[in-house]
């Protein structure tokens, strides 16, 4: 066995058994990387979210430079030339809307126009499908002409582009993957997930229109919910490791309190969430629960889960409090404050790294990683203060 193909066993044992809560040899780094990998390279934000080779290949500089055991192949995440093919709307790139050295973000638009408008909730509860693909589909693509329209050139060309962009983006991102282990570092995550609410906010009413309408229409939220559940389960399944062990993503965003309710938690996102995880889980596919901002008032209610089911990421929420309420049934990860790798001194870094592994990582379960994904902000400096002081302290 070559070297790096043991450096990779050690690794992706590792990465496993804390995933497991399990104890193993020392602390895994998995950082999730994104455009501070563009940064380390010499490449704009701009270069490696055009061009998905570039991108490939900061991430690649970055792993033959630091320790690390797990990273995403791309966590830039968005290759602009699948959106860009279709012409959608709900996106802004670095280069073209945004300053070159500035991540994409993504566009709401205004309540009035909603990409689903209120009235609508029948059509996406009776068939979610036809209702993405007649309906919504040609609101966010300026191309894409709606249905009983005549149908134009572009039109056409929308979705013969868009099919051979991500055809190509796919093939190329599994092969990414394999140079990863080619350099002995473990592909971090295997496929997606969002909660049904979750969805509703993000790409179909936006968060206003989502917050209006659980007060003035909860029981459609719900069957909407409901409606979406069987067709994002299929996508986790369809995109999860056939192996069965890296985990599948859910990006958690909008469905904790404050910007919810807890009653809206209790009666409609926990309902047409716990279930997929459920499912998945009995397929055998573990979840990481990617909690972005603060989910510490839902920290109960995730214990409802099978033991092992989940790892729990911490982003601004209380990894200590994390730890003391559900380190006895799942891994933790995260909970490294990113401000800290941007503003703070190298020093302070290494303080940090201790008093997180001295707190939570004593007996195995916790994954070192910062609370959001790291981007171009953070001091290459900070990001070297991190891994040198989890090998430091993380040993066990």
């Amino acid at each position: 066995m070559c070297s790096q193909e043991t450096r990779y066993q050690t690794r992706l044992k590792r990465y496993l058994a804390a995933m497991r809560n399990e104890k193993p040899d020392m602390v895994p780094i998995r950082l999730f990387v994104a455009e501070f990998t563009a940064k380390y390279a010499g490449f704009t934000c701009q270069d490696v979210t055009q061009d998905y080779r570039k991108a490939f290949e900061a991430v690649l500089r970055c792993v033959e430079d630091f320790d690390w055991d797990a990273v995403v192949g791309n966590m830039v995440y968005v290759f602009a030339g699948i959106p860009q093919a279709m012409n959608l709307s709900y996106y802004a790139f670095p280069g073209v809307e945004l300053p070159p050295d500035v991540g994409f973000q993504y566009l709401e638009p205004p309540e009035d126009r909603a990409f689903m408008r209120e009235e609508e909730y029948d059509l996406l509860i009776e068939d979610p499908t036809g209702y993405l693909f007649n309906v919504w589909f040609p609101r966010v693509s300026r191309d894409a002409v709606p249905m009983g329209v005549p149908v134009t050139f572009r039109n056409n060309l929308a979705y013969l582009k868009g099919g051979m962009a991500m055809l190509d983006y796919f093939t190329a991102l599994g092969k990414q993957n394999e140079a990863l282990r080619e350099r002995g570092v473990v592909p971090a995550i295997c496929g997606i997930l969002k909660a049904p609410l979750d969805i509703l906010a993000d790409k179909l009413r936006g968060y206003y229109g989502l917050a209006r309408d659980l007060i003035e229409r909860p029981r459609k939220v719900q069957k909407a919910c409901e409606a979406l559940m069987p067709h994002l389960l299929k996508v986790a399944l369809l995109s999860a490791d056939p192996e069965k062990e890296l985990p599948v993503t859910m990006w958690m965003h909008r469905s904790c309190v404050p910007f919810i309710s807890m009653e809206h938690f209790q009666n409609i996102y926990w309902p047409t969430t716990k279930p997929i995880l459920e499912e998945l889980w009995k397929n055998g596919h573990q979840v990481l629960m990617y909690a972005e901002g603060n989910w510490d008032a839902h920290l109960e209610a995730f214990r409802e889960l099978p033991p092992g089911s989940v790892i729990y990421h911490v982003d601004r929420g209380d990894l200590f409090r994390a730890r003391k309420v559900l380190g006895d049934r799942f891994a933790l990860s995260g909970g490294f404050p990113n401000d800290l790798l941007t503003f703070g001194k190298p020093e302070e870094v290494r303080m940090m790294c201790r008093t997180i592994i001295e707190g939570v990582a004593r007996d195995g379960g916790y994954i070192m990683d910062a609370g959001a994904i790291i981007q171009n902000d953070a001091s290459i400096e900070n990001v070297r203060a991190l891994t040198e002081a989890t090998r430091e302290y993380g040993q066990y």
